[in-house]
């Protein structure tokens, strides 16, 4: 049996050992969840619905213990942590009103009577990134069962410790074990055989986008479904009628919050050039106030990065020849530490503009008008998310009609809200997770047409 060391990144020490499954065993998985299937589809909407809000009522009584797993394991601020095992809760109280309300239609034709019914795809495959382990592992599990599909989820090797207590929480609000498994393992594994085993009828992936495509051509096979959730690059644009003051406060908040370890990071400050000096005064004292330490103290704002390896990445983005504005702190001694930085770069193609460093690392570059702006915002890849200050209306929808990502907001950083659709654009992924638009994504329209006509 193969185990991996989960490590935790803010001390260095090995927290615990935890087993990976192998490809037969998750096949063996697989099989089970596909047995379990008509059982499951069969439970009577409110029945189901029942369970899930079981399942939520447990999370919820298991939500101080899920959040200190999370800073031990993923080195997440007290505080982030509490809210991602509050997301999980309120993700699963959403979707349990789903299974009543999987409305399909009378759809008016000649000589007789056309309905449509939404149905379940069969076996989900959920496979979960490192950098928010609980709450995306919500997104797909939770409207997946709602649907009447059942799952097999795949944690990252390095984060599985919740996603594990997930699973025993689930069954002791009495989802069936083989409705819902958590099988922890490699992605070269355990995520493979998600894509190439026939009984798998749809992937949700969250992750890189170099992986993400090689997920979806293995899907493409099987004509298989697939929600890609990738990476981002998104822009903040600030612009001279903005409030500048609340502005240049909370842009430290909008990327290095998870240590900058987030796709909807707003890594790129794009400022309106006759405001630059002054957004800078004030943006410095914010960034050097973000408080980097300890996970577990109730006043840290930011932990550690999730292991050396991914320092060492970040690390390469500034080096001798990087013009640094300013930085904040970071702690001495053990942990993956890195402080808070701002970064000027020589051009629009440096490195730290265009890759997703998915660090605590911002750029920021200037504009001189909302043609400018619009221009710098998408002159990326990516498409998934965006913030935009002004006082003006007119100027905000303009520029977010302009703006091709999936997710906007205005004087504000806020990206996810459980009620609303998320997802991105170009390679930014494709698909939906999160509000009504999700359960599309986790059934199948099937057409039944009456005829009404004698003999």
């Amino acid at each position: 049996m193969s185990t991996t060391e989960v490590i935790n990144p803010a001390t260095e020490a090995v927290v615990t050992h935890v087993e990976l499954v192998s490809a037969d065993e998750a096949d063996a998985a697989i099989g089970r969840a596909h047995r379990a299937l008509p059982a499951w589809r069969d439970v009577a909407p409110a029945d189901r619905a029942r369970l899930l809000r079981r399942f939520a009522d447990a999370v919820d009584a298991d939500r101080e213990h899920l959040a200190r797993l999370e800073v031990e394991n993923s080195g997440h601020t007290i505080g982030n942590a509490r809210w991602e095992a509050g997301n999980v809760r309120d993700v699963l109280n959403y979707y349990s009103a789903a299974p009543e309300r999987l409305f399909g239609k009378q759809i008016p034709v000649p000589g007789g009577v056309n309905v449509t019914f939404a149905e379940p795809l069969g076996v989900v495959g959920v496979i979960v990134p490192w950098n928010f382990p609980m709450p995306i592992a919500g997104w797909g599990f939770a409207p997946a069962l709602a649907a009447g599909n059942t799952v097999v989820l795949k944690p990252a090797e390095l984060t599985p410790l919740t996603a594990l207590r997930l699973g025993e929480l689930a069954r002791e609000a009495g989802i069936p074990e083989d409705v819902f498994q958590v099988l922890p393992g490699k992605g070269s594994v355990v995520g493979q055989r998600f894509v190439d085993n026939p009984l798998v009828r749809k992937v949700v992936f969250t992750g890189s986008t170099e992986v993400g495509k090689q997920v979806m051509a293995g899907c493409a096979v099987q004509v298989k479904r697939v929600t890609l959730e990738l990476g981002g690059k998104n822009a903040n644009i600030v612009f001279a009628d903005a409030d500048l003051e609340k502005a240049a406060a909370t842009a430290p908040y909008g990327v290095f919050d998870n240590a900058g370890q987030d796709c909807c990071a707003r890594s790129r400050i794009l400022v309106q050039r006759s405001v630059f000096e002054k957004f800078m005064a004030l943006l410095e004292p914010a960034v050097q106030g973000v408080v980097v330490g300890d996970p577990g103290d109730e006043k840290t704002e930011m932990g550690p990065l999730i292991s050396a390896a991914h320092r060492s990445t970040v690390r390469s983005y500034v080096d001798d020849t990087t013009t640094v504005a300013f930085r904040g702190s970071a702690p001495e001694g053990p942990g993956f530490w890195f402080p808070p930085t701002v970064v000027l770069p020589r051009a629009g193609t440096d490195r730290t503009v265009v890759d997703e460093v998915f660090g605590p690392v911002v750029t920021v570059q200037t504009f001189a008008d909302e043609a400018e702006a619009i221009r710098m915002a998408n002159d990326t890849e990516y498409g998934l998310s965006g913030s935009i200050w002004t006082e003006n209306l007119g100027r905000a929808m303009r520029v977010a009609r302009g703006v091709e990502a999936g997710n906007l907001s205005v004087n504000s950083h806020s990206s996810v809200r459980y009620w609303t659709p998320f997802g991105g654009v170009k390679q930014s992924g494709l698909g939906r997770e999160l509000g009504p638009d999700a359960l599309d994504a986790f059934t199948e329209t099937k057409n039944v047409f009456i005829s009404t006509e004698g003999d």
